[in-house]
């Protein structure tokens, strides 16, 4: 398909530079064939099903975004894929500086030596630290703020709190799954006391997911792989979950593909999966996500389920009646 056909025409106003307090406050746009109802996300229980099973990831957002010194050249890195407990991949602004053995200090006691050079700026990194890599990008590291919101104010102490989730456990993400950030401990009792279920997975989000699709078709854009683990615990309750007629909810797009990559059986490893229309849908019932970027994979991906033009009506709805957008942003709850 012509990646022309997903875009559309969003304010700038409509962008969120911060999240709603309190995070269940936040408005939740549901589209099903039956239309479109306007809600609040602490509405969640009432859309839902007793039954339903609400499907969560635990990650955890680490500092991804470095910035060091070769020489008098400043080098800004970031994190997007770990293969080791020293090694990670990364995009850098100003790769055409670096080649294989250069050392680049990230901090006083945090180097990187350059491993190899990719396509596209990607760089593999072999960092060296007399601490744990965790600990030493806590002290050199900042947020990864997605760069729509980082471009129009500075990165400060109150999104380390508001650029993680309620249920981030595992570290190794370099974006939130967003949709989750509106989850708080009072909307949690009140599922369980609707009786919805909750599983949880994990996918380490990469910066892959704001990278612009800059071919033309859809069909000549690739995607970057991000490491995901579906426990065989949880794979077996939600196939008998699924067997017995109960829907499989998402909480956001990283929870979505990486179903779509295990379909619902145990799953450990790197997943590049592309949802575009015509994609058959094998492991999901719905989902809940916030209103992504115009031409963006995700937004392709929602229209995938529920189709281009129903997406198209329900975006510019959301845009006449003031959402906001993208990843401190408002709501939706897709069921098809």
């Amino acid at each position: 398909m012509r990646v022309a056909d997903f875009d559309f025409v969003l304010p700038e106003d409509r962008i969120a530079l911060r999240p709603a307090v309190p995070r269940d406050s936040a408005r939740l746009l549901r589209v099903s064939p039956q239309g479109l109802s306007d809600h609040i996300v602490n509405q969640l229980p009432a859309l839902l099903s007793p039954g339903d099973v609400l499907v969560t990831n635990d990650t955890r957002v680490i500092p991804a975004q470095l910035s060091g010194r070769k020489g008098e050249a400043t080098i800004d890195v970031t994190l997007h894929m770990r293969l080791g407990p020293y090694e990670w991949l990364s995009f850098v602004r100003n790769s055409r500086r670096l080649k294989a053995g250069d050392r680049v200090r990230f901090g006083p006691d945090l180097d990187g030596i350059v491993l190899s050079k990719a396509e596209g700026g990607e760089i593999h990194w072999r960092f060296e630290s007399s601490e744990p890599l965790e600990v030493a990008l806590e002290r050199a590291g900042r947020m990864p703020l997605p760069p729509y919101i980082a471009r129009k104010r500075g990165i400060d102490e109150a999104d380390t709190r508001d650029y993680q989730t309620i249920f981030a456990r595992d570290p190794g993400a370099v974006a939130a799954p967003t949709a989750a950030l509106h989850f708080t401990a009072d909307l949690l009792a009140a599922l369980d006391a609707r009786g919805i279920t909750r599983e949880t997975v994990t996918l380490h989000v990469g910066a892959g997911t704001f990278l612009p699709v800059k071919a033309e078709d859809t069909a000549d854009h690739r995607m970057h792989s991000e490491w995901g683990h579906v426990p065989a615990d949880v794979s077996a309750r939600l196939k008998a979950a699924k067997a017995e007629g109960r829907r499989i909810i998402p909480v956001g797009t990283t929870s979505l593909r990486l179903l779509e990559s295990s379909g619902l059986e145990p799953f450990t490893g790197t997943t590049d999966i592309f949802i575009t229309p015509g994609y058959r849908f094998r492991a999901i019932d719905g989902l809940m996500t916030n209103f992504h970027l115009p031409k963006s994979t995700l937004f392709m991906l929602v229209s995938a389920l529920m189709g281009l033009d129903r997406m198209q009506a329900a975006y510019a709805h959301a845009i006449a009646h003031g959402y906001r957008f993208y990843s401190y942003g408002d709501s939706s709850l897709l069921l098809p």
